[in-house]
């Protein structure tokens, strides 16, 4: 160990102590029966910690690190500017109701969702953090009352009562696995049962209160619909980017020039695919360019799985997509567990498929593949919007999204990697870049190259991405109204108008989030770029790289192989952009 790793474990072991919930999140769990002080004086406390480590980070220069240690130190020292901005500046605990759902919901589903201990321990766990429940909806209640100038938000409060119910249904769902364990003989769960019945009626009293005070008190006060404003949104984009270079404005530039060309490229191939689609004749199709294209996608949108069939198809795809990555030698796979299942209550609100990955501490646990289901209450005509957007070739290009080689075989890479720094404080720019980027490598080489239409839906998945961009920029620092997204989205993006109104709804939630796709997919082919013209002039053939169309499509770079590129992506964590451009290139 040297001096560096010696105060990086510590600040871990402190940092675990302050914040439980990360603690179980990543794997330690040592705190699982505890909730982190939310208060006010606990925001007091957080502040002066990352100050005192931010100086103490700061102190090692660079002569007395390693390169790796390097990295590492600017990873921490970001980590901990966000972590500063957001109880200072953003401080979504004050306006955001959502906020304490997302807390109470990763404090409950974490304990229960993976395998780590027997379950007894883990119900013994989510029995004290029940209890614990009253508890920190007492400092909700004192710190949820907004700031100056950002007073508690309306969309947030309403999307938080939407949510509210499936918080104690995870409690519920603890209790059904407890009866079930002891009914199999399991004396170690008989043995919690009873604390963790009783800690049902305390959690259940407490949320119940607190979800009548956010729909009687807070509701008829709040005001505003979720959207941070120029000045906000530009401060956290610099601490979600890790970027100095892309701030709103050069994100909105990047994104509205690849608009226009992946919009040619579906014109393209719509127009060619059209006569076997359609059965028009080429001679007679229709002059407008937008009508081709959307008369081809909602042809090809009709084949599609029933509601009850979407874990099943994915699960049958996920297989073809692995036997595609051994037969062509892409990347190495892996046996960690995966499991596809319904995204719980507490995060439908999220979007409709998200993975979630274990901890980096926690060793040979499951990652989740979750589908959230179309609701119960939605009309026919919602049901089949809903289904033509996920259609059979959107859900073949979600899986390999969400799962292989994406989220998944990138968290699991992550997980191995040598440096704990980098797998705990992962970048979201990263994982998410790196999940749209991929795809596209995927048909770059060849996945489904016998089906035009996955192609096309391709470039509409991809275009999603842009138009998200776009939204999140437009939302939140320019005044984009509902009516402009969702035409953004619909008619320049192709999707389904039940998912556009969704996703205005999460665009409103999650600022900055929604640009984390479309920038981090650029940054993964500015890196892939430079690494084929490094290579490309080692081989003595600087012209062999070509300006693409649009990203992607090379073709064959002399020296450079894929395999090699996108492991050594891989195996360095999840660190923001600009880090990995020093790890890879160095």
């Amino acid at each position: 160990m040297t001096a560096f790793g010696d105060r990086v474990d510590a600040f871990l072991d402190a940092t675990f102590a302050l914040d439980p919930l990360f603690a179980t999140r990543v794997g330690n769990h040592a705190h699982d029966s505890s909730w982190p002080e939310l208060s006010a004086a606990g925001r007091e406390r957080r502040l002066a910690f990352a100050a005192d480590w931010s100086a103490a980070f700061a102190a090692f220069g660079d002569d007395e690190l390693s390169a790796d240690e390097r990295i590492d130190r600017d990873v921490l020292l970001g980590e901990l500017a966000s972590q500063t901005f957001g109880d200072s500046e953003l401080r979504e605990d004050a306006w955001s109701p959502m906020w304490w759902v997302y807390v109470i919901g990763e404090g409950l589903f974490g304990l229960l969702a993976r395998e780590f201990a027997p379950l007894a321990d883990r119900l013994t766990s989510i029995s004290a953090r029940a209890e614990g429940i009253p508890a920190l909806l007492a400092a909700a209640r004192d710190v949820l009352v907004g700031i100056d100038g950002r007073p508690v938000d309306r969309l947030h409060a309403e999307k938080a009562l939407e949510q509210w119910p499936g918080l104690i249904s995870i409690v519920d769902d603890a209790i059904e696995a407890g009866e079930a364990a002891a009914g199999a003989g399991d004396d170690a769960v008989a043995a919690v049962l009873a604390r963790l019945r009783a800690a049902r009626r305390t959690a259940g009293d407490a949320l119940a209160a607190f979800e009548a005070h956010v729909r009687d008190d807070l509701l008829p006060q709040s005001v505003g619909e979720g959207r941070l404003g120029p000045d906000l949104l530009a401060a956290r984009m610099a601490h979600t980017m890790r970027d100095p270079a892309m701030t709103p404005e050069r994100i909105r530039e990047r994104a509205e020039r690849e608009f226009g060309a992946v919009r040619a490229e579906m014109i393209r191939i719509a127009r060619e695919i059209a006569p076997r689609w359609l059965g028009w004749d080429p001679g007679t199709m229709p002059v407008e360019d937008v009508a081709v294209v959307r008369a081809v996608l909602d042809a090809i949108a009709v084949e599609h799985p029933e509601p009850t069939e979407l874990i099943a198809f994915c699960r049958a795809e996920l297989d073809r997509i692995e036997a595609f990555c051994r037969d062509r030698d892409l990347v190495g796979l892996a046996d960690e567990p995966l499991e596809i299942s319904w995204t719980p209550v507490f995060l439908r609100a999220s979007g409709g498929a998200m993975l979630n990955s274990p901890g980096p501490l926690d060793r040979g646990e499951k990652t989740m593949f979750l589908i959230t289901p179309i609701e119960d209450d939605a009309s026919p005509e919602q049901v089949e919007s809903h289904l033509r957007e996920d259609n059979d070739r959107m859900l073949r290009l979600l899986t390999i999204h969400e799962a292989v080689p994406g989220h998944y075989l990138q968290g699991v890479y992550a997980n191995r990697s040598s440096s704990i720094v980098r797998t705990i404080f992962w970048s979201g720019v990263y994982a998410e870049g790196w999940a749209v980027y991929v795809t596209q490598v995927m048909m770059d080489e060849g996945y489904g190259s016998d089906d035009p239409a996955l192609l096309l839906t391709h470039w509409k998945f991809y275009l999603r991405s842009i138009v998200n961009a776009l939204i999140d920029v437009g939302i939140h620092a320019d005044g984009m109204s509902e009516g402009e997204a969702v035409a953004l989205m619909v008619d320049g993006g192709f999707q389904e108008e039940a998912a556009a109104r969704a996703k205005y709804d999460r665009a409103r939630l999650t600022s900055t989030q929604l640009s984390t796709y479309f920038v981090g997919s650029l940054a993964f082919w500015d890196l892939e770029d430079e690494v084929r013209r490094r290579e490309a002039i080692a081989a003595g053939s600087p012209e062999a790289i070509p300006a693409p169309r649009v990203v992607g499509g090379y073709g064959e770079t002399p020296g450079f192989n894929y395999r090699r590129h996108l492991e050594a992506c891989l195996v360095h964590g999840a660190p923001p952009m600009p880090l990995l451009r020093r790890l890879v290139l160095a």
